[in-house]
């Protein structure tokens, strides 16, 4: 009988603990010299302008001449500054009505459009379409349409015999007005956020509660509208802080008026900083917003997880 031969096997070389400790060198520099561009971008753009401006806001400071440290007189006087007052309540009332409306404009869209019906793709197509057009686009484009002589709106009104409108340049309306251009734009997002997570839901609890008599409201009230619960939560915390953020639309619009009735803290923190030429008082009030937003995130993260361990007890 013939026997194979036995294939041939090289020993292994050992490694050594400082061949070892070179190619783990060598990797380690290999990683840092991909990632080491990205760390410059993160720092520059974002960790040294926080550290910064946090510094700034505890000094007396125009960007042109030598500051000075005053501590916390900057908030101190925010406190006391009637405008502040006047842009945090601007904000308040615009996120009161914006996040709300744009989750309920949302949902009832997404609702009607998550149907098979003909030419669907289109329909969802032209509802999103404003959520890309740009804030200054948009407000170019509602500026001659509210325009209180030249505009369309006044001119559609005097067809239908009503009184010519003041729209922006009216204390009484321009806010709400800003509303609903942002609800223009912002509902489309909802749309589409909400019309991915209608197609996760299981349609097996559907057909279920239809089984069980279950009309379309109760379907939608027990078994859509809990399903839908994470994404409600993620859409409020965003339209919050969308809303919380709003600055381009009022600057190409109305610029903070007419007499102050539509400032919000991003703007106020801009014309602080840069008409004013008080950058230590308007990084004070950015930090206000900024904490604003930590408490607003906070609260949002620790309701879902009481409702996560609620629901997890009655599972």
């Amino acid at each position: 009988m013939s026997t194979l031969p036995r294939a041939l096997t090289l020993p292994a070389r050992p490694v050594t603990a400082p061949a070892a400790r070179r190619r783990a060198r060598q990797e380690r520099s290999t990683a840092w010299a991909f990632i080491a561009p990205s760390v410059v971008v993160i720092l520059g753009l974002s960790v040294v302008p926080v550290v910064w401006s946090l510094l700034l806001s505890f000094r007396a400071d125009d960007l042109v001449t030598p500051g000075r440290w005053v501590g916390l007189d900057n908030y101190r006087a925010l406190a006391q500054d009637p405008n502040f007052r006047t842009a945090v309540g601007n904000t308040l009332l615009y996120a009161a009505l914006y996040v709300p409306l744009s989750l309920v404009g949302g949902l009832a869209l997404a609702l009607a459009l998550n149907r098979r019906i003909r030419l669907i793709g289109l329909y969802r197509t032209l509802v999103f379409i404003p959520f890309v057009v740009s804030a200054t686009a948009q407000g170019v484009l509602f500026s001659f349409i509210l325009d209180p002589e030249f505009g369309v709106a006044n001119a559609l009104l005097h067809h239908l015999g009503v009184s010519a409108q003041g729209f922006l340049a009216d204390p009484d309306q321009a806010l709400y007005l800003l509303v609903l251009i942002s609800l223009w734009s912002g509902v489309g997002f909802c749309v589409v956020v909400y019309l991915a997570a209608l197609q996760d839901v299981p349609p097996e609890l559907v057909e279920a509660a239809r089984i069980d008599g279950a009309g379309r409201a109760q379907v939608l009230r027990h078994v859509t509208l809990p399903a839908l619960t994470p994404v409600t939560v993620f859409l409020l915390l965003w339209q919050f802080i969308t809303s919380l953020q709003v600055f381009d639309l009022i600057y190409v619009t109305t610029k903070g008026g007419p007499l102050g009735s539509t400032t919000v803290i991003v703007y106020f923190v801009w014309q602080q900083a840069f008409q004013m030429f008080t950058a230590g008082y308007g990084a004070a009030s950015a930090y206000v917003l900024a904490l604003a937003l930590l408490v607003a995130g906070g609260a949002l993260r620790v309701v879902r997880r009481r409702q996560g361990r609620t629901e997890g007890a009655a599972r």
